[in-house]
């Protein structure tokens, strides 16, 4: 994948594929350490150890119709390529969590890319779905959590074309 924002895009859809109610997205970007992270943390239904271990093979897929599943293997690869790491933990009934690192030095690491809209793509696109967003660049912290978004909301759908003007405006001011 070209960008680091669609790794975490497929991470997010396979979570919502897997029945998670709940996202949650860390993005740290330590230029003192040199490391890009991510982490996307679930409540879905979870894998068995076995499972974990097959879906980080490329030519597994647990999709009907594909015998490959590119997705978290490329991950896995890129991270390792990039002078990172890689890791997934799920256990069944409580969810999954994925990490991936990445040296921001290396020559080989794809751009972030476009993080507002792959966060409001997210979260328009999958109303039902609660997500919770930090992103950290050297210190500075901005988060987002729709579940208290949709709180304040009461009513009003968080995919209603004025909650994503002011959405679209607010990841514009703090990203």
């Amino acid at each position: 994948m070209a960008e680091i924002c669609a790794h975490i895009m497929d991470v997010a859809a396979n979570s919502i594929t897997a029945e998670a109610k709940k996202v949650d997205i860390f993005i740290t970007q330590d230029k003192n350490q040199v490391m890009l992270t991510v982490k996307v943390i679930d409540d879905g239904k979870g894998m068995t150890r076995e499972m974990s271990e097959k879906v980080q093979d490329p030519f597994f897929s647990t999709k009907t119709g594909r015998k490959v599943g590119l997705g978290i293997p490329l991950l896995k690869g890129t991270a390792e390529h990039c002078g990172g790491d890689f890791y997934l933990k799920s256990k069944i009934g409580e969810g999954t969590e994925i990490f991936a690192s990445f040296a921001l030095n290396h020559p080989d690491l794809p751009p972030l890319g476009n993080l507002r809209d792959t966060i409001l793509v997210m979260i328009i696109s999958n109303p039902g779905v609660n997500f919770s967003f930090s992103y950290t660049i050297n210190g500075k912290e901005f988060t987002l959590d729709t579940e208290e978004i949709k709180a304040q909301l009461g009513d009003v759908p968080i995919n209603h074309p004025e909650v994503i003007k002011f959405l679209g405006q607010y990841l514009d001011e703090n990203l």
